[in-house]
């Protein structure tokens, strides 16, 4: 009997489907994902037992660099203590964090320029433009204008560095809100201000649906203490976090948060 020959069938699989399928979810992941905003130096948060999320949109933070752990440094204490801010809107909504970055700045400047009528700073439109789509600032009000100037890779390159004194926005322990303010409280006193210009529905050129939002944003600021947000290393000394909590209160921004890592279950308790 001759022997049964048995069909040999394709082993191709068509992976046309597979592929389609793949694009797809990649192209709902990317526009989904919130992407990480890009620091000028990174901080490793203390870790908490709180499990309370800080808000994505409508927030302030307050960026406080930690001491240089490269080892390059002599003094690695000379890197530590900058402060950095950056602003935050609502991504879906029409009141855009370029909105309130902006608002926040034409604020701020005014209120530096009424208190250094002798070293006024000006600021051009691309210039204002440049603070609007930056993620976080930190130098002093009179480097402003020079560091906006700069492209996006200098100007990244010139804030990472924690060794530059021109780097950092200057704080002191001013507890006189009426009187001369540094740069830090400066911020704070725009913050401030335009957050009581929108409670009290004074905000010009905003629309009904930007006044609602921003009324959220007063909210967040004023009564819940989710407007606000420290991010310090857990290794800066607190002596310096403290002077931040106290600039704040000065400014009667008296809710904030302080944003830690979650504990590991084996994590031991100091």
């Amino acid at each position: 009997m001759g022997k049964v020959k048995i069909k040999r069938k394709s082993t191709l699989i068509d992976m046309t489907a597979m592929s389609d399928v793949t694009v797809l979810l990649l192209t709902f992941f990317m526009l989904t994902s919130t992407f990480l905003q890009k620091e000028p130096t990174i901080v490793y948060t203390p870790s908490s037992v709180s499990e309370e999320k800080v808000p994505m949109n409508n927030l302030v933070t307050v960026l406080v660099s930690s001491a240089d752990k490269s080892g390059k440094l002599e003094d690695p204490t000379v890197a530590e203590g900058k402060l950095f801010i950056s602003f935050t809107g609502d991504a879906d909504s029409t009141l855009s964090s370029e909105k309130i970055r902006g608002m926040m700045l034409d604020e701020a400047v005014s209120i530096y320029n009424e208190q250094h009528k002798n070293n006024r700073i000006s600021l051009s439109e691309q210039q204002k433009n440049e603070f609007r789509t930056s993620n976080m600032i930190g130098v002093p009000f009179s480097e402003l204008p020079a560091v906006l100037s700069m492209s996006v890779t200098e100007r990244d390159k010139f804030m990472g560095d924690m060794t530059n004194p021109r780097v950092g926005i200057p704080i002191d322990g001013n507890k006189n809100r009426d009187g001369k303010l540094n740069d830090f409280q400066v911020w704070l006193k725009a913050i401030y201000n335009v957050a009581q210009r929108i409670n009290n529905d004074q905000a010009e050129g905003l629309s009904s649906e930007e006044r609602s939002q921003l009324s959220n944003l007063y909210t967040a600021l004023m009564r819940k203490g989710q407007g606000i947000a420290i991010k310090a290393d857990k290794d800066t000394p607190f002596t310096t976090v403290q002077m931040v909590f106290d600039n704040l209160q000065t400014m009667k921004l008296n809710k904030f948060s302080l944003m830690t890592a979650l504990k590991s279950e084996n994590e031991p308790t100091n």
